[in-house]
């Protein structure tokens, strides 16, 4: 039977441990789940045949907090969680969220603003001197100077402001290894500096030598800290040079001096091939939240809510891959696991299934098969496989390129298998598809696979936008494609008598959307009946493309002037043009639309809103549910694009 990792004393006596070798720091509750990058971590470490203890959630008030396990051997190793610690905290409009989905109950204040920074000033007060080796997605995304949207300036790379010893980035399996035999064979920390996938620390002076040896054993300077803070053209120039520097076949090292210190960043770690991301997925996980969470799991409608709610869609999903090639420009999977996609075999993901089954709360439905993308199976192409992605061009955009291999057979047979295992009941796809890729494929096979047998009433895929400048500047395909997509998912929905239902998801405010272009979408979205319940402002978190638009005002892929809609009050008028159906937008929508010089579009059928009626306030909803500016006839729900009641 598979057990916990310690996370106290009496767990170590259980063990008969007088110590650990590594202490994981985390800002999520323990959950011993390959979707929690701490368990992986922690695991693939014992597995190499190390002591590990794990320090969930610690107050982070209290040096005492990380004493609990005593002194480790080795060094801590300190993670912010599954999620950057501010995104987790606060909402697009830096409101406090009312959630954690990570922490016991999803309670909110479990982790601290940082955490990176405030946890390894806990370590260094508690234990002088010892080694601290920072990872995750926080660290990963501020490796160099990024900007900090809740502070609104940039910020140092953090692997300075945290002060800690080394920085792992990316999908860090690799990299702990290699790192943990060199500081188990007498190595000091601070010595180990050619480990792939990893940032270390030095004087600016020495930066600036490695930056003048020749080739690819040099290192490419970055313009440093202050000159990014002078200049936002040198912080476009700085994310150019990054970005070109993220395939592990070609990528050079990169360093980027800070007020007299710098940050030296090694090329990105190979990708694991499929067998041994089978591994990492095969290691003796219990699957389940630490029992001192217990106590938060409450019942609710005759169900037992799960102590950790993070948990409740991954437990019985099978993650298929790893990596993307999607490349949208507010992702920053780019700069995290990578553009090169590795697939894991069938067989693991089928011997994963059948062990799920016995689950005892297993009901016969897996949640999902996929990853980032969950068509997104294999590499590219052969050249990806062999030599990673290219630096010049991107594999869907403007275009799907020539060479883009678009065959879904082995994700359709992995499928087929899944369903005939006796104990399934369906097997749904929820982590979204790329329709732009599916569509390239000569065979309509995946699609029939797909709406016949894993949706669950509603699929979910991302236009995020209508207007060709803003599609552009995402990096995603033109509308045009979405809605040819639409009309074949309907007709193969009607041919199978069918009624499921597509969920688009929207972004409001990205850069490059002045009025001008919210106004295309709102018509775009009239036009084709669409109410979108999927719309999310857009969020500048660290590390994107999209965030150095809206810090710069400038494209770093081109240096071309990028707009970018800044204030409150704009940014509401863009999201009240995307929901100008509901009564309570009609007036900022108005607004919107008088501020454009599109009057056209108030009142009358053709109108996104009605015309305002002095004294009367805002035009309810019509008794039988229709909003003004939308045809009769149509039943809320029964939309062809609107989400059914239940």
């Amino acid at each position: 039977m598979n057990t916990f990792l310690p996370i106290n004393d009496k767990d170590l006596k259980d063990r008969r441990w007088d110590s650990c070798d590594f202490i994981l720091v985390t800002g999520d509750a323990y959950v011993d789940h390959p979707s929690f990058g701490a368990a992986v971590i922690s695991r693939v470490l014992e597995a190499e045949g190390y002591r590990v203890g794990i320090i969930a959630q610690p107050d982070w008030k209290n040096p005492e907090s990380v004493k609990v396990l005593g002194k480790p051997k080795y060094g801590f190793l300190v993670t912010a969680g599954n999620m950057d610690s501010m995104v987790s905290a606060y909402s697009s409009s830096k409101k406090p969220r009312r959630k954690d989905a990570y922490s016991p109950g999803g309670e909110t204040g479990k982790r601290p603003d940082r955490a990176l920074i405030v946890y390894t000033s806990l370590v260094r007060q508690a234990y002088k001197g010892v080694a601290v080796i920072l990872g995750g997605i926080e660290g990963s995304l501020r490796r160099f100077t990024h900007y900090d949207y809740w502070s609104n300036k940039l910020r140092r790379p953090i692997l300075l402001d945290a002060k800690a010893d080394l920085l792992i980035y990316g999908m860090g399996e690799s990299a702990i290894i290699e790192t943990a035999g060199l500081l188990a064979s007498g190595v000091a920390v601070r010595e180990i500096r050619s480990v792939r996938g990893t940032c270390y620390r030095c004087s600016s002076e020495e930066a600036a030598e490695l930056s003048k040896i020749e080739g690819v054993a040099g290192a490419l300077g970055l313009p440093s800290f202050g000159d990014c803070q002078d200049d936002g053209k040198d912080f476009a120039r700085a994310f150019k040079i990054m970005h070109d520097n993220t395939n592990p076949h070609n990528a050079r090292a990169l360093c980027q001096a800070a007020e007299g210190l710098a940050v030296v960043c090694n090329p990105p770690a190979y990708p694991l091939d499929g067998t041994a991301l089978d591994r990492i997925y095969q290691l003796p996980y219990v699957k389940k939240a630490h029992p001192v969470y217990d106590g938060y799991a409450v019942s609710k409608d005759g169900n037992k809510t799960l102590p950790v709610p993070a948990l409740e869609e991954v437990r019985f999903s099978l993650a298929s891959s790893r990596g993307c090639f999607g490349s949208c420009s507010f992702c920053a999977l780019t700069f995290h696991q990578g553009r090169t996609v590795t697939g894991r075999t069938p067989d693991s993901l089928v011997k994963e299934a059948t062990e799920m089954i016995s689950h005892p709360d297993f009901k016969g439905y897996i949640h999902d098969v996929g990853g980032p993308t969950a068509n997104f199976f294999h590499p590219a192409c052969k050249k990806q496989e062999k030599s990673g992605a290219c630096a010049d061009r991107e594999c869907l955009f403007p275009g799907p390129c020539k060479n883009l291999d678009t065959d879904h057979s082995d994700y359709i047979r992995l499928l087929r298998r899944l369903r005939k295992l006796p104990g399934i009941k369906k097997v749904f796809i929820r982590s979204g598809i790329r329709y732009d890729y599916m569509m390239g494929e000569s065979s309509d096979e995946f699609l029939k696979e797909l709406t016949a047998h894993h949706v669950s009433g509603q699929l979910k895929v991302a236009p995020e936008h209508a207007s060709p400048r803003v599609l552009k500047l995402m990096g995603k395909p033109p509308i045009g494609v979405f809605t040819s997509f639409r009309k074949r998912f309907m007709a193969e929905n009607e041919r199978l008598g069918k009624k499921q239902y597509i969920i688009p998801y929207l972004i409001s405010g990205h850069p490059g959307s002045t009025l001008k272009e919210a106004i295309v979408l709102a018509e775009f979205l009239k036009k084709e009946r669409f109410i979108p319940d999927q719309v999310q402002d857009f969020y500048p978190t660290p590390g994107t493309r999209s965030t150095c638009m809206y810090y710069t005002g400038l494209d770093p892929l081109t240096m071309e002037e990028v707009y970018v809609p800044r204030t409150p009050e704009e940014k509401a008028m863009q999201r009240a043009l995307i929901h100008f159906h509901k009564p309570e937008n009609f007036n900022m929508a108005r607004k919107a639309l008088i501020k454009a010089g599109r009057e056209d579009l108030i009142g009358g059928n053709n109108g996104l809103v009605p015309y305002e009626r002095k004294g009367a306030g805002n035009r309810p909803a019509s008794k039988n549910g229709n909003r003004p500016g939308f045809k009769s006839g149509v039943k809320p729900g029964n939309r062809p694009h609107n989400r059914p009641k239940k």
